[in-house]
């Protein structure tokens, strides 16, 4: 396994510039098996979860290549639609293949998933989906078994609005007989992108960005070229380390929009921050005010952000309230941040984050993908040296991470443990 190695304290001051979206290219890839053709994906970020993916689609029978961030796929022999154990206990997004494979070849096989080391996500929203659309689910041995000869719209509405779930059920949807009215959708961005995705393939989806997304099956879909969206929580994260320790910070090649709420609440707490249309500037404060927040669905606080505004508001000067209503149990990351100074402690699915005037460098390990990245924040503002261990974690979700950093001036490499 590798490690990272921070040396930290050094203030922060340059460009970078943020990759695609993790959590939009990974359904855009499941949709490519929809239909047996050729696609062309630009801007696809080169991690451990887009390699996982393209595992699985060539067990699938999907020719691959990948080279300089540009993916192409050619779906035309896939003839095994199976998703096994193996693959899918690494990665959860791997279930975004139930939809299409259900679509194209009226059967699916796909192991229950797995993924983080934090929390039980059932996937009976994605199941449900499928049962209403007119498929037969059954769970044998670990494995969701659906078959349907045909597919037919029908009203789907999700009593917690899902990403994983809207995109699953868009996904059956699109080839569909009739019309599927899906309701209290997820309006997410990698949610839109997907409906971009399947709308240039051919398919019918209104109400894009709204919780009612209305879906007219067609016939036909066709290979498309396309290019991947901004990943909002990649560069939120770069944002974040500017409020932390940045003198002069220019995050280049993002959606602006996109990052509505995370702006506000950096100026809240003290930042200085100059928007572009795709580039936002941040310095941080003299001091870093104590600002809370409650985690929501889209447009609301991300849940994919929480651990990283702790890692800020460890250092602020006062007393926050972190309250995640999305995943009440991610908060494997308090333990660590507190080896290396901070003041957390827990009730429920609320942390208390009393801010330290400084943090200390010490070994910690990294237990997901945003826990390593609240983790790598916080040592590169704490004295001295951190060893953080079994950053495969941060590998699923950020592309060379340790690169941009230390191109920012980061004193900042990674090692083999």
């Amino acid at each position: 396994m590798d490690k990272i190695i921070i040396i930290g304290g050094k203030r922060l001051s340059g460009k970078v510039t943020v990759g695609g979206a993790k959590n939009a290219v990974l359904p855009v890839m499941a949709a490519t098996l929809l239909s047996p053709d050729t696609y062309h994906i630009t801007r696809v970020p080169d991690l451990r979860d887009t390699r996982t993916m393209i595992r699985l689609l060539k067990i699938i029978g999907a020719e691959v290549s990948f080279e300089n961030n540009v993916l192409i796929v050619d779906t035309r022999k896939c003839d095994h639609p199976e998703a096994p154990y193996g693959l899918v206990k690494t990665m959860r997004a791997s279930f975004y293949v139930l939809g299409p494979l259900l679509s194209r070849f009226g059967y699916a096989k796909v192991s229950l998933p797995g993924g983080c080391a934090w929390g039980p996500r059932p996937v009976n929203f994605h199941v449900d989906a499928m049962r209403i659309l007119g498929a037969e689910v059954n769970l044998e041995e670990g494995y969701i078994i659906a078959k349907s000869k045909q597919l037919n719209g029908s009203q789907i509405k999700f009593e917690v609005s899902s990403v994983g779930a809207t995109g699953n059920a868009l996904m059956a949807a699109v080839k569909a007989k009739g019309v599927t009215v899906i309701e209290n959708a997820a309006r997410e961005p990698e949610i839109t992108c997907l409906c971009e995705f399947l709308n240039k393939m051919g398919a019918n989806i209104s109400g894009i960005g709204t919780h009612r997304l209305t879906v007219q099956g067609v016939e036909e879909l066709h290979g498309i070229k396309f290019e991947v969206i901004p990943d909002r929580i990649e560069a939120a994260t770069f944002l974040i380390a500017g409020a932390m320790i940045g003198d002069e910070i220019d995050i280049r090649g993002i959606n602006v929009s996109h990052l509505e709420i995370v702006l506000d609440k950096l100026r809240d707490s003290g930042c200085q921050i100059m928007e572009q249309k795709d580039q936002v500037t941040i310095s941080g404060g003299e001091i870093i005010l104590p600002r809370s927040i409650k985690t929501g669905v889209y447009p609301g606080f991300p849940t994919d952000l929480q651990a990283q505004w702790m890692a800020l508001m460890a250092l602020a000067k006062g007393t926050s309230l972190i309250t995640d209503t999305i995943y009440h149990d991610r908060f494997t990351h308090i333990a660590e941040l507190n080896r290396l100074g901070a003041k957390i402690t827990l009730d429920q699915n609320t942390a208390t984050v009393t801010g330290q005037s400084k943090l200390k460098g010490a070994p910690v390990m990294s237990t997901d993908i945003r826990a390593s990245a609240s983790l790598i924040l916080a040592a590169l503002a704490a004295k001295g040296r951190t060893d953080i261990s079994r950053v495969y974690h941060i590998d699923r979700g950020y592309e060379k991470i340790e690169e941009k950093f230390k191109r920012l001036g980061a004193d900042i490499w990674r090692e083999k443990e």
